[in-house]
C-alpha cells in the first residue's frame, strides 16, 4: 500500500492531529487518555478524532459504547504514522 500524500498533508497541517496520531501508535486508547498524554482539552481531542475517523486515518473499535470508546489506527493510518516517524528520522 503507497501512502497517500494527500492524507499525510491533513495529519501534518495541524499540531493536534499529528499528535493524536503518534498517540495511537502503540496502542488503543479512550478520548481522555489521549486527552492527557498530548495536553489537550478532551471535547478538541473528540472533535480531531472526529475528523480523522471521517478519512479513515482512526477507527473506534467500541462505537456502540456511548462512555470509554476505544480508537486505535486504521491499516493505513499506521501506514501513515510509520511514515511520519521515517520523516523525523531522516531530519535527525
Amino acid at each position: 500500500m503507497a501512502v497517500d500524500w494527500k492524507k499525510y498533508g491533513f495529519i501534518k497541517a495541524s499540531k493536534y492531529r499529528t499528535r493524536i496520531v503518534e498517540s495511537l501508535v502503540t496502542t488503543p486508547k479512550t478520548p481522555t487518555q489521549i486527552a492527557n498524554e498530548i495536553n489537550l482539552f478532551k471535547t478538541h481531542t473528540s472533535t480531531v478524532l472526529k475528523e480523522l475517523v471521517a478519512e479513515k486515518i482512526v477507527e473506534c473499535l467500541t462505537p456502540d459504547l456511548r462512555r470509554g470508546k476505544m480508537y486505535w489506527l486504521t491499516r493505513e493510518g499506521k501506514l501513515l504514522a510509520t511514515e511520519m516517524q521515517s520523516n523525523i528520522s531522516k531530519k535527525g
